[in-house]
């Protein structure tokens, strides 16, 4: 499960609830190409923005349209006791594995992070995912906290979002059950090339064919192609961006996303819909 792609869907809403149809519609296409995984409700899927009981239908929502694809769903959250009721919800909903990035108001400290995943780990039955997203956690894992936290029980994937200089010296100190997987599409050539498992793939989520192409070549040209899209992606951040994409193509409502987040608009959407048009995204 925490191999190959995994492809990252929107979770569209309509006039600020949830639009299950056009998520179904979003699942689709990304269960037709073969995706290794779905992941529901990451940081492009919206979900700090939802409540317990929305990420719960959501949950059921995406495993009962995945076929046999594995479903990968976030738990993260404020608070503890909502964190363990996501995971349940989770495991009864079927997920095969669940994703936690250290979520807080206030900057946590390594020690509370490590006694959050001790916590959590301790009440799954199925692996979790480790994701390390300063962006918007304000949170930086040390390398000492991901061995340590990495060698908890249940722990099945560590997400990143850069690339560690001596790959082969975390390798060695992560557990062998342990895959490491990359964040931030523009990275995940080189990634998969320097030996990473799996890519947490945003764009998978929308184009999924396009993703599929450099997945499995791993080349940097059919990446590197796609570099005005990434520009996008690192300025406006690529939950805007996708969002974006799938308003002008119609698959959802606009709005899509959770007020006050917006798709980008004026000048950087004429941008993007000619990328759409020139790269011939799928």
């Amino acid at each position: 499960m925490f191999h190959g792609l995994s492809a990252f869907p929107l979770t569209p809403l309509k006039e600020g609830t949830f639009d299950e149809h056009s998520f179904i519609n979003l699942l689709r296409p990304v269960v037709d190409a073969g995706m290794d995984s779905l992941g529901i409700l990451g940081s492009t899927g919206s979900y700090a923005y939802l409540t317990v009981e929305e990420r719960g239908r959501i949950a059921r929502c995406a495993v009962a349209h995945a076929d046999d694809i594995p479903v990968i769903v976030s738990i993260g959250a404020l608070r503890l006791d909502d964190i363990l009721r996501l995971a349940d919800d989770a495991q009864s909903a079927g997920v095969s594995g669940v994703l936690l990035a250290p979520v807080s108001y206030q900057r946590l400290t390594e020690d509370e992070v490590f006694n959050l995943y001790e916590t959590v780990t301790r009440q799954l039955s199925v692996p979790l995912c480790i994701y390390d997203n300063p962006a918007t956690t304000g949170f930086s894992f040390s390398d000492e906290l991901l061995f340590a936290a990495a060698a908890l029980p249940n722990i099945g994937s560590i997400k990143l979002g850069r690339v560690p200089e001596d790959l082969l010296q975390v390798r060695a100190r992560l557990p062998d059950t342990v895959t490491l997987g990359i964040a931030g599409d523009w990275r995940a050539a080189s990634a998969l090339q320097a030996g990473f498992d799996v890519w947490y793939s945003v764009v998978g989520g929308l184009f999924p064919q396009t993703a599929l192409a450099i997945a499995r070549s791993k080349e940097s040209a059919q990446s590197e192609r796609l570099e005005p899209l990434w520009a996008l992606f690192r300025h406006y951040g690529s939950l805007r961006v996708v969002a974006a994409a799938a308003e002008m193509l119609g698959k959802v409502e606009t709005p899509a996303l959770p007020f006050p987040l917006q798709a980008i608009q004026g000048e950087p959407r004429e941008a993007l819909a000619a990328i759409i048009a020139d790269l011939v995204l799928a």
